[in-house]
């Protein structure tokens, strides 16, 4: 089962918040989507949303966000006047849509921007954000695995310097599991529990790290 960094009940409140940073950066405060979002990525606010820090997932504001993280980003102090919005805007749905599938498939921000740009996030727009998140999700997940090709089993079983036949015989799994685990052609995360361990224990890293994301 997928672990999540905060619980659901808080999801709708960072998506919220989220969104809003994204709408009052671009629409308000003039700074190019693409821009903000390498901002966000350097910035320790985007770790904090990741661990699900409270102040960052709840307790702050959206235009709190974008004053933090231009102040650590930039060493500026924006004074700019937050203004009404009664409207949701398309920046406002990439920042809630982008917490949501971060929340969901508790990647990194930085590993969920390499594989879908600002950009494509605005040609999504048009076609989802009267969707259900589902379908953003599915889209985002295929697009992830095919940049993501290696499982973590295979990459994590290669760093450590352990061929498949090695990892079948000292963990006791099948070299045939193994094998499809690592095609994809079996899902990893419906491994049981003492599958997962017994790997795991060989190969030095957590059963968490083994799971595909």
């Amino acid at each position: 089962m997928m672990t999540h960094a905060y619980q659901e009940i808080y999801l709708n409140r960072a998506q919220s918040i989220l969104g809003d940073a994204f709408d009052h950066a671009v629409n308000t405060c003039g700074i190019p989507g693409s821009d903000f979002v390498k901002l966000f990525l350097v910035s320790s606010v985007s770790k904090r949303m990741e661990n699900g820090e409270p102040a960052y997932v709840t307790g702050k504001s959206g235009i709190e966000l974008v004053l933090d993280i231009v102040a650590e980003t930039k060493g500026q102090e924006l004074q700019i006047e937050p203004q009404v919005r009664f409207d949701r805007s398309k920046e406002y749905w990439i920042g809630w849509a982008v917490a949501y599938y971060q929340w969901y498939s508790d990647r990194k921000y930085h590993d969920i921007f390499k594989v879908v740009s600002f950009e494509d996030l605005q040609n999504m727009y048009t076609p989802l954000h009267e969707a259900d998140i589902t379908k953003f999700v599915d889209i985002v997940d295929s697009r992830m695995k095919e940049y993501f090709s290696e499982t973590n089993l295979k990459r994590i079983r290669t760093v450590y310097g352990c061929t498949q036949a090695e990892l079948a015989e000292r963990s006791g799994v099948s070299l045939r599991s193994i094998q499809m685990y690592e095609q994809r052609n079996r899902d990893i995360n419906k491994a049981s529990g003492e599958t997962l361990y017994r790997m795991a224990k060989v190969l030095g890293c957590t059963m968490e790290d083994l799971i595909e994301k």
